[in-house]
């Protein structure tokens, strides 16, 4: 008979992936992580191979996650309800109280140093998202909502750098009512035939 695991891996990921948020991936030890998770080094080592192991693992889980609200997001009609649908459903996550404010991947990437394998693979799973939303844009080219002529990845990058920079207010302390505002403010801006012309 096999000895029984010391912990649920559900379990571990959860409580893992909270210190992450909170702490960012520099700011969380070996240490910590094992006294959350209740386990000795070797158990961690043996169950997760390494503190960015498993780092890596949450984040994967995590951008499974957002990508439901993409998908959803994409299901809209038009271009702007896109990204009205992905910006309000993003706001909600980065103000969810089960969790600390911000986006996880964001919380952890940007106190890595410049050159940190670990912030490149964020920016790069960062950059598919913007590929996502450039080649659902690009489909409504010269539709009443996009205009012909329009930029689609100047337009995805538009919506990220919103979407990004809601992140970072979060962590501020900016509440969901603040980034809905926010979000207000910023789809009458979106790019309209007359406006283009104008």
């Amino acid at each position: 008979m096999g000895r029984p695991r010391e912990f649920e891996i559900d379990d571990a990921i959860e409580k893992a992936a909270g210190l992450f948020w909170r702490n960012g991936y520099e700011g969380t030890s070996i240490s910590d992580l094992t006294k959350a998770i209740g386990i000795t080094p070797p158990s961690f080592y043996f169950a997760f191979g390494s503190k960015e192991g498993l780092f890596k693992k949450i984040i994967e889980r995590y951008f499974a996650e957002q990508s439901k609200i993409v998908e959803a997001a994409f299901r809209e009609p038009t271009p702007r309800a896109v990204a009205t649908h992905f910006l309000h459903a993003y706001a909600d996550v980065l103000t969810d109280p089960l969790h600390a404010p911000g986006c996880l991947a964001m919380n952890s990437s940007l106190p890595s140093a410049a050159g940190d394998p670990l912030r490149k693979w964020l920016a790069e799973l960062r950059e598919q998202i913007r590929k996502r939303f450039r080649d659902r844009f690009a489909e409504a080219h010269g539709s009443e909502d996009l205009p012909a002529g329009m930029d689609s990845d100047a337009l995805a990058r538009l919506v990220l750098v919103i979407a990004w920079g809601m992140a970072v207010e979060a962590q501020s302390g900016a509440t969901r009512e603040d980034l809905r505002r926010t979000i207000d403010l910023a789809l009458p801006a979106w790019p309209t035939a007359e406006r283009l012309n104008g």
